[in-house]
């Protein structure tokens, strides 16, 4: 007797938003849009069925380097979010460089077309690849460069 089993493998990604992106859909919407982010979740995890997603948002940074060690060496991608710490925190970047799983940067508005403290990322150098200016569209394209 041949038994057949269908192993089905659900890619493990987290999304991890930084300081103040708890406010999408009410902060600077001409900036980041109409939409909180919980609503646009809900239409991630719609899309990708066969991808477990997660979230986490954090206005500590502690709290985001606490996140990245927890998940960096169990999970098959993480998309961060940094939000400002971004341009300030050495050690977010550090822990970016410091785990296994592929970190994809990204940010909802483009950074370059901003204030000029926000064209510098500690982050960058330690992420697979960074997605900028496409909206909330951003965490989509993210989670298809992960699965691809």
């Amino acid at each position: 007797m041949t038994l057949n089993f269908a192993y089905i493998y659900f890619m493990k990604l987290i999304i991890i938003n930084g300081p103040n992106l708890n406010l999408l859909g009410r902060r600077e919407p001409e900036v980041y849009g109409n939409q909180s982010f919980e609503d646009y979740f809900a239409t991630l995890q719609f899309k990708f069925k066969t991808t477990q997603l997660e979230y986490f948002q954090s206005n500590i940074e502690g709290g985001i380097i606490d996140k990245l060690h927890e998940v960096g060496f169990s999970y098959d991608g993480i998309i961060l979010n940094a939000a400002a710490y971004t341009h300030t925190s050495v050690g977010i970047g550090d822990a970016v460089k410091a785990i296994e799983a592929p970190v994809v940067e990204v940010h909802i508005s483009n950074t370059f077309k901003r204030e000029d403290y926000r064209h510098h990322s500690y982050i960058s150098a330690g992420a697979k690849g960074v997605i900028i200016g496409f909206g909330l569209q951003s965490y989509d394209l993210a989670i298809q460069s992960l699965i691809a």
